[in-house]
């Protein structure tokens, strides 16, 4: 019997949050099924972040055909850079310098194909190491804007891979030749979710007479969303069928009798956290108003949602969600409340225009164009494969 042919190993990097891991993850489980196809073995190591739940994710995370998307998991120190003063910023000096060093014996040891990364300050090092080794680097950019940690990647990338074309003006002359635009990578699951699973894991009839508005404020919840729910939760739940991920004891109290009555007739379902059901609860909604996270829209969009968008402001961010929002609102696939205007006012001002199936109607196929037919993961994976090894990976 003929043995597959064994290839070096490649390795993906990226983490302090899942934005930065799941999209990762997406193009792994691709460019192992291109691999397959070819008759050929590929070893995936990750290096993330010694601290968070990168180890966690990386851990748990399977292809769809039920392998490891990363063989090994290898954490690192990881430090930030603020934009702001901060004692952290001379500490962090020190396990930016730790990351280095560490990622370097790393890839000496791996002896890599190439190094790919997804963002997040932990991806700073390694693409660091690698450039000093003459290991080919591929970063990739989720939002609209370059961050920090991919401008400092850049630097060192062979190809610099966006999401988007009009993120091609925020580099310089001299990057342009190695930028290719991709789209955002978004999992398989989500190009296999199953609106009918989504509402009878939600107990909603598939034709209730009020549309599902789906609203999620990340992860751990956002605060200024779940206000603005409380705010307007009799309006919201006469007219839709809220579900809401409020995030793991944000919940909205439930001795409330508003809360507690609206619960009671399954106008309002709370939700700390909804886990691998979200593909299919998302595909199940008709609205979804959320944060303005990069993944979170592509994956909102890939499902053709029209969507309420709550962007994150402030000084806490380099305004990359308004970006982010501004992007899809301009291509009529959402609407967008920031700063100021994300009173509950507004909020009810906006979404009375989502109770007009034609209106919701238009932005689903709005959000769809807009990013298109194309999946990300499969075009990065398949540049990962072709463009560096000629096909023979």
């Amino acid at each position: 019997m003929k043995q597959k042919a064994k290839v070096p190993c490649v390795v993906f990097t990226g983490g302090g949050t899942g934005g930065h891991i799941y999209p990762g993850l997406a193009v792994a489980d691709e460019l192992r099924k291109l691999a397959e196809e070819n008759g050929r073995t590929l070893t995936v190591y990750w290096i993330g972040s010694t601290g968070g739940l990168d180890k966690k994710i990386v851990k748990n995370a399977v292809t769809p055909g039920g392998l490891h998307s990363a063989d090994r998991f290898f954490g690192i120190p990881s430090g930030k850079l603020r934009r702001y003063f901060s004692f952290k910023n001379v500490t962090d000096l020190f396990k930016i310098a730790a990351g280095c060093i560490g990622s370097f014996f790393l890839l000496v040891r791996f002896k890599p194909v190439f190094l790919f990364s997804k963002g997040g300050f932990v991806s700073v090092p390694p693409c660091l190491a690698a450039r000093l080794l003459h290991i080919p680097v591929f970063t990739h950019e989720c939002d609209f804007t370059p961050g920090l940690a991919t401008r400092i990647n850049s630097r060192f990338a062979s190809k610099i891979l966006v999401s988007y074309a009009e993120t091609r003006s925020f580099f310089a002359a001299k990057y342009q030749d190695r930028i290719t635009v991709t789209g955002n990578p978004v999992r398989p699951v989500f190009y296999q979710a199953d609106g009918a699973k989504g509402r009878s894991f939600l107990a909603v009839p598939e034709q209730h007479e009020k549309p599902v508005l789906l609203v999620l404020g990340g992860s751990t919840g956002a605060l200024q969303i779940n206000t603005l729910v409380r705010e307007s939760l009799s309006w919201l739940c006469e007219r839709f069928i809220v579900i809401h991920q409020t995030g793991a004891g944000k919940q909205l109290p439930a001795d409330d009798p508003v809360v507690s009555a609206y619960v009671s007739d399954g106008s309002y379902r709370p939700y700390p956290f909804i886990y691998g059901e979200m593909p299919d609860v998302i595909a199940g909604s008709d609205i979804v108003m959320s944060r303005a996270g990069a993944n979170s829209l592509w994956e909102c969009a890939v499902l053709g949602k029209p969507m309420l968008l709550i962007p994150l402001c402030g000084s806490g961010t380099r305004g990359d969600q308004i970006d982010n929002a501004e992007f899809f609102e301009k291509k009529h696939a959402a609407v967008v409340l920031k700063g100021r205007d994300a009173a509950a006012g507004n909020l009810r001002k906006a979404l009375s225009s989502f109770t007009d199936r034609t209106v919701r109607a238009s932005c689903a196929a709005a959000a769809k164009a807009a990013v298109g037919e194309r999946r990300p993961a499969e075009i990065i994976a398949r540049l990962l494969y072709t463009d560096l090894t000629g096909g023979t990976l």
